[in-house]
């Protein structure tokens, strides 16, 4: 047998080498649409509203000399002269350009009233240009709020390129002329409330998903293959359901003249007809029902995979039933318990359509204010930054969630 030369060595090896590119090239190719797909439909979207939550230019786009006087104003006291000649002179601009509106909507949502004041002020302006040295008594003329700190405040904050303005607003927080962070006042906070509204009716719906779900499919993978097929259809059922279509039939169902409460005046539980709809109670039920489904279906996964054999060789041992259930087949289904949690618990954060039908004013989840914001208000910069909180919230969830798993994991395969 010839020995392989010294010279044929690195001939193998390069061959070797563009095999090896070859391949990956073809892994690259098979999965290129999926990152296609991902990048237009998830990485792109959310980096969008990321931007939007901090994006700040329409300001130093209408005002930009007013801006520049301002660069290292302390906020402690009103600007010189210079200021006031320059916001006389890019409202004269912006007046003739036709460009104030961008600036006065941008400013009008941190200080009420502030779309009013400009426009007067720049059309006011236009038609009377202030002489030079005079600018800051014609504007205090035009309007005495041009003498306020919190007025030349809300124009630096606004000043850009970047803010915290969104964010902070949807924590009820804001920022003041010298900068301090401090609480929104009582009676104008809202997204807090919100938040922990959102929070608290998901943490309830994905504990009642849980109830009514892990015997369900506890049933489903303790049934012959064929009766637990007939049964999951059952369970896919409402996924062939319009989403409208079964919140309307609720509404029927739910209503003070509904079958409910029908049959519960028929059987004598009540004496009148109960308010189900239209409060947490509906929000409750129509939640539950719709998100079902996606709590079953993990946990029929998780215990299908445990083998009935382990509770009977519990039992063999002398367990008893719910000794056995308990420290034997529940530990086994928590991986699945985990999983339908945090999928039902992060669909129900992000829910916007049945709360809004069948839920009242005060049971409206943080999904309908980035909705209101969207597409009434057009704020795109609240609706981003609101949308920045529930993705800040799912990440740690999520988080959390691969943590308890992995540690999970860890302690087991030490045992």
């Amino acid at each position: 047998m010839t020995a392989v030369s010294a010279t044929a060595i690195p001939s193998l090896k390069l061959r070797l080498r563009r095999a090896e590119r070859a391949r990956q090239r073809r892994h690259a190719a098979l999965i290129l649409p999926l990152l296609v797909f991902l990048a237009f439909t998830f990485i792109i979207p959310i980096g969008t509203m990321l931007w939007h939550s901090v994006e700040d230019s329409d300001v130093a786009r209408v005002l930009p000399r007013t801006v520049a006087s301002l660069q290292g104003w302390r906020g402690t006291s009103l600007p010189g002269e210079p200021a006031f000649a320059a916001l006389a002179a890019d409202l004269e601009q912006a007046a003739r350009e036709q460009t104030v509106p961008a600036a006065a909507k941008r400013l009008n949502y941190d200080v009420t009233g502030f779309r009013t004041l400009l426009m007067s002020t720049a059309r006011r302006v236009r038609a009377t240009p202030p002489a030079e040295g005079e600018a800051q008594a014609a504007l205090l003329d035009i309007d005495p709020r041009w003498g306020e700190i919190e007025t030349w405040g809300a124009i630096h904050r606004a000043s850009g390129p970047l803010t915290d303005f969104y964010l902070l607003a949807s924590l009820d927080l804001h920022r003041t002329a010298d900068g301090a962070i401090v609480g929104t006042p009582a009676e104008q906070a809202v997204y807090i409330e919100v938040l922990l509204r959102t929070l608290e009716i998901s943490v309830i719906v994905t504990g009642l998903c849980l109830l009514l779900g892990f015997p369900t499919a506890y049933l489903l993978a303790s049934l012959p293959a064929r009766q637990a097929n007939l049964l999951m259809i059952f369970v896919l059922l409402p996924f062939w359901t319009s989403l409208l279509v079964r919140l309307c039939a609720w509404i029927v169902l739910l209503q003070g003249s509904g079958l409910v409460n029908n049959m519960l005046l028929w059987t004598g539980l009540i004496d009148a007809p109960l308010q189900m709809i239209f409060n947490r109670t509906g929000v409750y039920i129509a939640m539950t029902h719709v998100l079902l489904p996606f709590m079953i279906l993990p946990l029929y996964s998780s215990m299908k995979a445990i083998p009935p054999a382990y509770m009977r060789a519990a039992a063999s041992l002398g367990a008893p039933p719910l000794k056995a259930f308990l420290r034997v087949y529940l530990p086994q289904t928590l991986p699945g318990v985990g999983a339908g949690a945090l999928l039902v618990f992060i669909l129900c954060v992000g829910y916007y359509i049945t709360p809004a039908l069948i839920g009242g004013g005060g049971d409206q989840m943080i999904s309908y204010f980035i909705a209101f914001f969207t597409n009434e208000t057009v704020n795109w910069g609240m609706a981003a930054a609101l949308g920045t909180v529930l993705l800040v919230v799912t990440t740690i969830l999520a988080v959390a969630y691969a943590r308890l798993l992995a540690d999970r994991q860890t302690t087991g395969g030490l045992k």
